[in-house]
C-alpha cells in the first residue's frame, strides 16, 4: 500500500468542506438489489463472523434488518460523510453504544437534515446519557475491500485497504505516543470524542506493502 495512502485512511473529513469544492457522486448506490446491499454489508467481516451476525442495509429511510444474528455483532454500511461507503461490522459493545448514533444519522439525512445539525444532536445525546461510549475493549470489522472515503479538495473518492479498529473512547493521539503525522502506527479516528477508535491495518506478509 502506498504511504500516500495512510493519511488519507485516517482523516476525518470536516462537513463543511463538503460545499466548499466539487465533490465526486456518493459511493454508495442506493439502487442496488437487496442482496447486493447484504453482500455488502457482509463484506465487511469474515464469514465466519458476518455470517452469524446482525445485517442491516440502507435504504433511503435509513437502516432497515433484514438478518438476524446470534453472535452480537452487526453489519452495515457506515457513511461517516454522505459521500462515503465503509462496510462495517461492530461487535457487541459497539452495537448497543455507538451503531443508533448511526442509525439515528442516516434517519436524519432522509429527512433533509443538515450534517452539522446532524452532529449537534449526536454530541447533545451523548451529553444527555441518550448515547453512551463503549464501557469495555472491543472489535470493529472493516475489512471490506469497497470502502471509500472522502478527502477534502479532491475530485474523486479514496479507496481505503481492508482494516481492523478497536474502541478508545476520548483517546487522543498523546494516548497513543504518536504525532499526527507518525507513519506505520496505529492511529486514531475521531480524537477526543466518545466514539474514538483505533485503527490497525494488517500486514499483508509482504515488506513492501506495509
Amino acid at each position: 500500500m502506498p504511504r500516500t495512502l495512510l493519511p488519507l485512511l485516517f482523516l476525518i473529513v470536516p462537513l463543511p468542506v463538503l460545499a466548499q469544492t466539487t465533490a465526486p457522486k456518493a459511493a454508495y448506490d442506493f439502487s442496488l438489489s437487496r442482496e447486493e446491499k447484504i453482500k455488502l454489508a457482509k463484506s465487511a467481516a469474515p464469514p465466519e463472523v458476518a455470517d452469524k451476525a446482525t445485517v442491516y442495509v440502507l435504504e433511503r429511510t435509513g437502516y432497515v434488518k433484514t438478518q438476524d444474528g446470534s453472535n452480537g455483532f452487526s453489519c452495515f454500511v457506515d457513511r461517516q460523510t454522505p459521500l462515503n461507503q465503509e462496510p462495517t461490522c461492530f461487535d457487541a459493545e459497539g452495537s448497543a453504544t455507538t451503531l443508533p448514533t448511526r442509525f439515528f444519522a442516516e434517519e436524519q439525512r432522509a429527512q433533509g437534515k443538515s450534517e452539522e445539525v446532524i452532529k449537534a444532536n449526536i454530541d447533545a445525546g451523548y451529553k444527555s446519557g441518550k448515547y453512551r461510549a463503549p464501557g469495555k475493549p472491543g472489535i470493529v470489522y472493516m475489512m471490506s475491500d469497497n470502502g471509500y472515503l472522502y478527502f477534502p479538495g479532491q475530485t474523486k473518492l479514496i479507496h481505503i485497504p481492508a482494516h481492523l479498529m478497536f474502541y478508545a473512547p476520548y483517546a487522543t493521539e498523546k494516548d497513543i505516543g504518536a504525532p499526527p503525522a507518525a507513519m506505520n502506527m496505529p492511529r486514531l479516528i475521531r480524537p477526543g470524542q466518545p466514539d474514538a477508535v483505533m485503527i490497525v491495518i494488517p500486514a499483508s506478509g509482504s515488506k513492501d506493502s506495509h
